[in-house]
């Protein structure tokens, strides 16, 4: 069996009085997808955060390739490459200008040409990067996170901004990455994006983890959940979460009208 990419033990992280991260533990191999999913708050992207080296856990281990992100940022993303749901750029940058910075960081950089032309965005390489669409802008955040020919990829919310067309060719696209034996941790909001791509998921509630397991295990542990009265049987991965998840407070017209 393959040796996990990705290891995670026991990881908690506070801020101040809120436990933002209590206690996860999951792993992710070559050519694995995990999917992280949750309500806002519910801790997913604090825990990428710190798989990323961006945050010290305050306790628990980590290890990205054998080694502690937090200690060894630097080696770890020479193998490891990030999308991020938002990203600043230098004002004024252009879109060739980027993709050739972040060439630069690599011994042996993608064909970023290639990449800017499979992701539909050859004909914006001279447009300056705040001048983009926000589907634009996401493309381009995933052709950066793709620049170092990455061993693990951690994506922030996929396809958000991204029309139908162009979501369900990502999906062709990260499928053959994984095929490839890239690992890939996603986090995403969008239910049909994680039952077409994840091997994996996780759940967690603010904070805390719920469940760690494939698909088939989920549709078992949210029946498992539920009174015999609401479950049905061949929900949407979408529906199964909407059946667990929290439920929160409606728009009304009081007030409004």
């Amino acid at each position: 069996m393959s040796q996990a990419i990705v290891q995670v033990k026991n990881l908690n992280l506070s801020y101040k009085n809120i436990h933002a991260v209590q206690d996860v533990s999951f792993s992710v191999k070559p050519g694995e997808i995990l999917a992280v999913i949750g309500q806002n708050g519910s801790g997913k992207t604090s825990t990428v955060e710190c798989l990323e080296g961006l945050r010290k856990p305050d306790s628990g281990l980590i290890r990205i390739f054998g080694k502690d992100p937090w200690l060894n940022r630097r080696k770890v993303y020479k193998e490891m490459g990030v999308q991020l749901q938002e990203a600043e750029y230098p004002l004024k940058i252009r879109v060739e200008e980027q993709c050739r910075l972040f060439a630069s960081f690599y011994e042996r950089p993608a064909d970023w040409n290639l990449l800017l032309a499979q992701l539909g965005l050859s004909d914006k390489r001279k447009r300056p990067i705040h001048k983009l669409s926000g589907g634009e802008k996401q493309r381009l955040s995933i052709l950066l996170s793709l620049m170092g020919r990455p061993k693990l990829l951690i994506l922030d919310e996929l396809t958000t901004g991204l029309d139908p067309e162009v979501r369900q060719n990502m999906w062709v696209s990260f499928e053959n990455i994984r095929k490839s034996g890239v690992a890939i941790i996603m986090v995403s909001h969008y239910l049909d994006e994680v039952e077409a791509l994840a091997d994996k998921i996780l759940y967690l509630e603010k904070g805390k983890q719920q469940f760690l397991g494939t698909q088939q295990e989920f549709r078992a542990y949210v029946k498992s959940q539920v009174s015999r009265d609401t479950w049905t049987e061949n929900l949407s991965l979408e529906k199964l979460y909407l059946l667990i998840a929290p439920k929160t407070t409606g728009l009304t017209m009081e007030g409004i009208l």
